[in-house]
């Protein structure tokens, strides 16, 4: 069977027992913020195990989307090493949900695998929890499984639990022996890729409260899980699920790109890696994830990484990782539609990604090789002594290190050996030790050319080195903190602590009362305060000042005590209460009690509260024209602009900047009226698909902000009421602040019109300095012009020295260099000028052409009547045109070229006939 008939008995089978099929949820759990990927069937009913929610079906079955690459379930170091671990995964299950309990679940499950699919019963091992009775019995009685292969097992391998409190119980594990030797129980369990698990049966029967003890359910459900890969495995028979048609197809497609085939052992283990590696790219990307540098984009990006430095393995030194996308899509697009929808925002975004690393990886690598090296000699040193000497060079040609150790007394070598030879064995046979790496050599490479630690960790092992891992997790920490320390600019100017607000003199169970919702402008009472040198501290029964969260930055204003403004500076958040910073009162007496008012400045809070609607617009139009992996990584919100860090893998283009603005601005116009949702439970913001993302910290009531059908977010910050009082919209810049991370500025309302009115300024400016530089333009032309005409007109003061004579008049005849039929007019009135009594005939060239001017001094238009407009007509004859002119001066043309050196010898014999006449 192919592996799609597979997947598709498993419904039909569960179909049979009047099962809904339904689709797979998302790997990523957008809407779960505590899951980093969808790790099991059960994540998408998780709500109904809580009992925080129901179905309209108490039985299902589905194939689910999984990844494992963190926590208990991290099999990233395993993935390519062995023949069945894998990052990304499916899962086949089937649920009950307060419907069938174990007696049909583990009597299914014997059906599909015995008498469907025809599994060797002799080889089937079935485990239960220890105190599991009911499950013992069951199998021994609803199945045909050889008593003997039933063992009972602990907690560890036979209970299942959500978390440390919520829905648990006992589970059943499958297993098969492919061994010989299938009747022997020690092979249950033991970690061996001979006998493996193929199905989980879990069945949730308890509540595990916060003391740890458990309670019965009222509603008892059944949870399996499958792993797809390895039954796919069993049923071809293959001893290794790589071997299967979900992978030969992946690897087949890295064969011919590499150009190496699958057979070395450590050509395998890297085609291994990437074939697992880029199934959990497509997946993961293709449900709206994208390499970053926190959480799940991290993982992503560390995958991404991994799997291109493999790629070197086997000379795959350009972007490749993108070419076989579509492989994937190809094998699994049917099952999984979203990927086939999502093909080309893929390739783009791993494209983009290679790209990007692929700069640092190969200076990254040369780093590592220079680190590794230097222990190697180091470390050999110590080992021989000084009656050897140790040395390493890089071989250019090879771009490699060679090693070498050397006896001092005969120059004999010990031994000779490149780095790229060097591996683990190597380390063994020669060190006899298990170097490690140091903290700073790991920082460095993940600093400074963006090797994920487990990459170099990985990089470290094939030398037979290890890492000091706890070392770099320092210097991160930090790092971290520094970056901590560098962002707390707030209370610069007010050199006090205020953390700690024993020191007030406030009601300890009282919290500030947010009112800036809906007011401005709020009659307060002082519940603490305290002076200091530089500012007075005070906090109130209730305030509209909104302190700086999720990017809105704080509220000024003033607070009115006793007649008197005193300026609010700044503010922030201590436990539950607000605490106002204001410029020293002096004469003013503060005590509990005492009535304030307390007003924000408006203008500035309506800036900011326009520009924090529009971001909201601003991102939700951002998913509809660049797609779904955009997510949120940053904003800042002010009263002068918005800010908004996004992931991304590539420049925006001017075309997509405008539909962006377009779509916000006809959203705004639209008049769409805030419908603030306060306070309300989680679970349901949930329901009204409320855009949320993994790391966030959601409380159990949480405020959504929506604007019709258009934008629904998670926000605690103000904003308008009506999306028209936002006005304009306009992105100003759009730039790269890291990998994958866009960063976009934007304005709107005041903001547009300050813009505009600079913009105005500029371009008038800007008009002026062009019309400045223009006049000094043409002025430089005009200078230009004439100094051309002087260095041309050099030209006539050598052609004055040779001149021909008939009947004693002078005949003044060249060819010149003029670009222009006025230029060479000009050439005849200087000519002329400097002629003292003769005639003159130039010719030139210009745009194909000839082109001639004659000249005849006054003298001899009076004396000798000769005419300048019938010399010119008659030499215009020889070159193929006519002319005529005025007696003093004419001027004709010709369309042949060739023939004015002719008409140069000619010239004489025209000017004689004339003379004649």
């Amino acid at each position: 069977m192919t592996s799609n008939e597979i997947r598709q008995q498993f419904f039909d089978f569960f179909k049979s027992k009047d099962h809904r099929i339904v689709s797979s949820a998302p790997v990523v759990p957008f809407d779960d913020p505590t899951l980093l990927f969808a790790n099991a069937g059960m994540n998408q009913f998780k709500d109904v195990f809580l009992g925080t929610g129901t179905r309209d079906y108490k039985r299902a079955a589905n194939t689910q989307k999984c990844i494992r690459v963190s926590g208990k379930h991290n099999d990233l170091e395993e993935v390519g090493y062995d023949t069945y671990h894998h990052t990304f995964f499916e899962m086949l299950g089937n649920w009950s949900f307060g419907d069938y309990y174990k007696a049909e679940a583990i009597e299914w499950a014997w059906e599909l695998l015995t008498e469907v699919w025809k599994l060797p019963k002799e080889r089937l091992w079935a485990t239960v929890y220890r105190t599991d009775d009911e499950a013992f019995e069951l199998w021994k009685t609803k199945t045909e499984i050889n008593p003997k292969h039933i063992l009972r097992f602990d907690e560890k391998d036979n209970f299942w639990e959500m978390g440390e409190t919520g829905p648990c119980g006992p589970c059943s594990e499958i297993h098969i022996n492919l061994t010989d030797d299938y009747d022997n129980p020690q092979y249950v369990n033991a970690g061996t890729p001979e006998c493996i698990e193929i199905w989980n049966l879990v069945f949730i029967q308890y509540n595990r409260d916060e003391t740890g003890k458990l309670h019965e359910l009222p509603a008892k459900h059944v949870d399996t899980g499958m792993g797809f890969e390895r039954v796919c495995a069993v049923l071809q028979k293959k001893s290794s699920n790589y071997d299967t048609d979900v992978f030969t197809p992946i690897i087949n497609q890295i064969e011919i790109i590499s150009g190496k085939k699958y057979d070395a052992a450590e050509v395998q283990i890297v085609m291994r890696v990437i074939a697992d590696h880029i199934r959990t790219l497509t997946f993961a990307i293709g449900d709206g994830a994208v390499p970053g540098n926190e959480g799940r984009g991290y993982v992503l990006r560390r995958i991404l990484r991994r799997a291109s430095r493999y790629g070197r393995k086997i000379n795959l030194t350009e972007p490749f990782l993108y070419k076989l996308v579509n492989v994937v899509v190809q094998n699994f697009g049917e099952v999984f539609p979203e990927i086939k929808i999502n093909q080309s925002n893929i390739e783009k975004i791993i494209k983009a990604e290679e790209e990007s690393f692929n700069v640092t990886l190969d200076r990254g690598i040369d780093l590592f090789n220079e680190i590794v090296t230097l222990h190697i000699t180091e470390l050999l040193r110590k080992k021989y002594g000084d009656a050897y000497y140790v040395s390493d060079g890089k071989d250019v040609l090879k771009n490699d290190y060679l090693i070498k150790v050397n006896r001092r007394e005969d120059n004999i070598s010990v031994m000779e050996i490149y780095l790229s030879q060097w591996d683990e064995k190597t380390t063994q046979e020669q060190l006899n030790s298990n170097p490690v790496m140091s903290g700073d050599d790991v920082f460095k490479l993940y600093d400074t050319y963006g090797f994920p630690v487990d990459l170099t960790n990985v990089m470290a092992r094939e030398k037979g080195f290890s890492i000091d891992e706890e070392g770099f997790n320092i210097l991160m920490e930090q790092q971290r903190q520094r970056g901590r320390e560098s962002s707390k600019e707030k209370f610069a100017s007010v050199n006090i602590a205020i953390a700690d607000l024993n020191s007030f003199e406030l009601p300890k169970d009282q919290a500030s009362e947010f009112t800036g919702y809906d007011e401005l402008s709020s009659n307060a009472r002082i519940i603490g305060y305290k002076k200091e040198r530089n500012a007075d501290l005070i906090i109130l029964d209730k305030t509209p000042f909104y302190v700086e969260a999720g990017g809105q930055i704080d509220d000024l204003g003033d607070l009115i005590i006793d007649s008197n403004n005193a300026e609010v500076v700044d503010v922030t958040k201590v436990e539950s209460k607000t605490v106002h910073i204001v410029e020293p009162l002096e004469g003013i007496i503060l005590k509990p009690g005492k009535e304030v008012i307390a007003k924000v400045n408006e203008k500035r809070r309506w800036n900011i509260m326009r520009n924090h609607t529009a971001t909201h617009f601003f991102h939700a139009a951002l998913r509809k024209i660049l797609g779904t992996h955009v997510h949120q990584a940053g904003s800042y919100v002010g009263p002068d602009r918005l800010r908004f860090d996004f992931t991304h893998y590539a420049k925006l283009s001017q075309t997509e900047i405008q539909e962006i603005e377009t779509l916000v601005n006809e959203q705004l116009r639209f008049s769409l009226p805030l419908q603030h949702h306060r306070n309300i439970p989680f679970e349901q913001a949930k329901k009204m698909g409320a855009l949320m993302f993994f790391g966030d910290k959601y409380g159990d009531k949480v405020n959504v902000v929506q604007f019709g059908d258009f934008t629904t977010e998670f926000c605690g910050g103000t904003h308008v009421h009506n999306s028209s009082e936002i006005g304009l919209f306009k992105i100003i810049s759009e730039a790269s602040i890291a990998s994958g991370i866009r960063r976009i500025e934007a304005i709107t309302g005041a903001g547009i019109e300050q813009y505009l009115n600079q913009q105005l300024s500029q371009l008038k400016q800007a008009d002026q300095k062009i019309y400045e530089l223009l006049e000094a333009k043409k002025k430089l032309e005009k200078e230009i012009s004439v100094l051309k005409f002087r260095e041309k007109i050099e030209q006539l003061d050598s052609l004055l020295s040779v001149s021909s004579s008939i009947d004693g008049i002078k005949i003044y005849k060249a060819k010149v260099n003029a670009e222009t039929m006025d230029e060479l007019k000009s050439f005849g009135d200087e000519l002329r000028n400097k002629i003292k009594g003769g005639v003159g005939v130039l010719i030139s060239a210009i745009e194909g052409k000839a082109a001639i001017v004659c000249v005849v001094t006054d003298d001899l238009i009076k004396e000798k009547k000769l005419n300048a407009g019938k010399i010119v007509g008659e030499i215009a004859k020889v070159v193929g045109g006519s002319g005529g002119g005025r007696p003093y001066m004419a001027t004709a043309g010709g369309k042949d070229v060739t023939k004015i050196s002719e008409a140069l010898q000619r010239t004489d014999e025209i000017v004689k006939a004339f003379l004649v006449k």
